[in-house]
């Protein structure tokens, strides 16, 4: 792959922004101010997703102010500590056997890593963006009717669209959702209505290069199944 250059952006051969956008940790560039027109112009792209009945029942919360950015990176820290670290070091912790203690490979350290790196810098992110759903969520509210998958539904294709938008720009980001275990705190910290639901937040930064790839994959002999599921797998 010829490697890019900032006079190739905006990217846009549709494929290869498809299949090299990333999930960046490591790789954001805490330091470079982002222009808030190219969130503007991400976020009308994201607007332009597919949405459960059309309601566009999505809300933005776009945090650019930097003692917030640092408040609700103290409760990503403290849930990736207490949610990921602290369960790690524990033998027989349930919510990581099976899941990644039992994966002893160098690819799940090497995203361990900049899991950690991500929990200590999140804050330094130009911008924090917290995607939200207001319509009722049967999850929280048993009399809502419907089923959670139309929630989120309504809101990752959307947000996949932002990516999309942020690496043809020459941004990264990454969806995230440990700030979810202390949703609360979050709320009251940004005055968020009860009802809403949080979806995930995505840091917003320039990225350490342009030379993404596409990612090594399971092949569709593993994963596809055409007509019924294949069990002897």
């Amino acid at each position: 792959m010829t490697t890019l250059t900032a006079a190739d952006l905006p990217l846009t051969d549709f494929e290869q922004v498809l299949t090299t956008t990333r999930a960046v940790r490591k790789r954001l560039d805490f330091e470079r101010p982002v222009d808030r027109q190219d969130v503007v112009d991400c976020l009308d792209l994201a607007l332009q997703a597919p949405t459960g009945g059309g309601a566009e029942d999505w809300r933005w919360l776009v945090i650019e102010d930097a003692d917030v950015r640092e408040r609700l990176g103290g409760i990503y820290r403290r849930a990736f500590e207490e949610h990921v670290a602290a369960p790690l070091a524990q033998a027989d912790h349930p919510s990581t056997r099976g899941r990644l203690r039992d994966r002893d490979d160098a690819k799940t350290a090497k995203m361990l890593e900049g899991a950690r790196h991500l929990a200590h810098n999140i804050h330094r992110a130009p911008y924090l963006v917290l995607p939200c759903a207001t319509r009722p969520n049967p999850a929280e509210d048993p009399t809502a009717g419907g089923v959670v998958a139309a929630v989120y539904g309504s809101i990752f294709p959307a947000v996949w669209s932002f990516q999309l938008g942020l690496r043809s720009r020459g941004l990264g980001s990454l969806i995230t959702t440990l700030h979810l275990h202390y949703a609360d705190e979050a709320a009251a910290l940004l005055g968020i209505p009860t009802g809403t639901t949080q979806c995930c937040l995505l840091p917003v930064a320039h990225t350490l290069g342009l030379d993404f790839r596409a990612a090594p994959r399971r092949g569709q002999d593993e994963v596809v199944f055409w007509d019924h599921w294949r069990t002897n797998d």
